[in-house]
């Protein structure tokens, strides 16, 4: 375990069952296995991205304080979404539920393909930068070194995304 408190964002994003109802049930999780949630985002839907010819997608973001090291956090969140019935069929698939480590204080990790934070494409991805900036607009981001609601400001994505709670 990490010795300090850090913020982590998370993204949630689910478009298959009960969307809604696998996003608050991560979210207890999260609360109860990773640490408290100090901020979450209203619920936005969004047009699938990537492989489009699948269901809409419910997204939320949550700030969550923990002593976790970001490995420890991506461990927790992966056992979060097989507790929830994820299965890792196709890249950019329908999915039961989705939890993506999006900021993890200011740190920049780069393990390759298991943990690269900052999410290596969120300032292209208005799905994860909407619900981000509604909890998150000021916090910089660590590379780019702008605010994530001035990164929003800058997208050129066009892909439709509205808050609907």
């Amino acid at each position: 375990m990490g010795l300090e408190y850090n913020i982590v964002y998370l993204l949630l994003g689910s478009n298959l069952g009960e969307r809604e109802k696998l996003i608050q049930e991560a979210i207890l999780r999260i609360g109860n296995q990773i640490g408290t949630i100090v901020s979450r985002s209203g619920v936005y839907e969004t047009a699938a991205w990537g492989k489009e010819d699948q269901p809409s997608f419910l997204n939320v973001a949550v700030g969550v304080e923990t002593k976790m090291t970001a490995d420890e956090v991506l461990d927790n969140v992966l056992k979060i979404e097989e507790e929830l019935g994820r299965v890792r069929l196709e890249k950019w698939g329908a999915r039961l539920i989705d939890i993506d480590v999006i900021l993890y204080g200011q740190e920049v990790i780069n393990d390759g393909e298991r943990l690269q934070v900052p999410h290596p494409r969120m300032q292209e991805r208005r799905f994860v930068l909407e619900p981000l900036a509604e909890i998150a607009g000021d916090v910089e981001h660590p590379l780019l070194k702008q605010s994530i609601s001035a990164l929003l400001s800058l997208l050129k994505d066009d892909l439709t995304v509205l808050k609907i709670l």
